[in-house]
């Protein structure tokens, strides 16, 4: 399971749970995946000497902690989106087809998919069919990525 697998876990079964994440990743789709699982906070490992106490704190009086570069990032980005006149998407996948997801990146076969999630293997034919045409992609390598940015695998 990854960090934010983990995140969205611990949210699900305790959401009185605050998680701060502690990462190497210094990247803004990660961070922002971070954010939508959960996270209370966000600190990277490179400054982690700086910011983790105060980070500690921040998530302990219930308030959100993000390094300044996160913030910035963060700025920036939701301008960029608003004078382009996009609005805040959703993850347009269901948990299952996340899952599917996972193991296709994973390098999993439809065969294995099926007997891991005990489905058939035409089920997750159907489902790769429809996660392909949610996404727009058109294949393997492209939903590996996705799944990186998502945060369903490790880099």
């Amino acid at each position: 399971m990854t960090g934010l697998q983990a995140t969205r876990e611990i949210r699900r079964r305790a959401p009185d749970v605050r998680v701060l994440i502690l990462s190497m990743h210094d990247n803004e789709q990660y961070l922002y995946e971070a954010l939508r699982a959960g996270a209370s906070g966000y600190v990277l490992k490179t400054v982690a000497d700086r910011d983790l106490v105060e980070a500690c704190r921040a998530t302990v009086r219930g308030d959100r902690f993000l390094y300044p570069g996160a913030v910035n990032a963060l700025i920036r980005d939701f301008l960029d989106r608003t004078h382009a006149g996009e609005e805040a998407r959703e993850d347009p996948l269901t948990p299952r087809e996340q899952e599917v997801v996972k193991l296709i990146a994973e390098s999993y076969s439809s065969k294995d998919i099926a007997r891991e999630l005990v489905i058939s293997e035409k089920t997750v034919e159907r489902h790769r069919a429809n996660i392909l045409e949610k996404l727009g992609m058109n294949d393997r390598v492209q939903l590996t990525r996705y799944a990186i940015r998502r945060g369903l695998i490790e880099p």
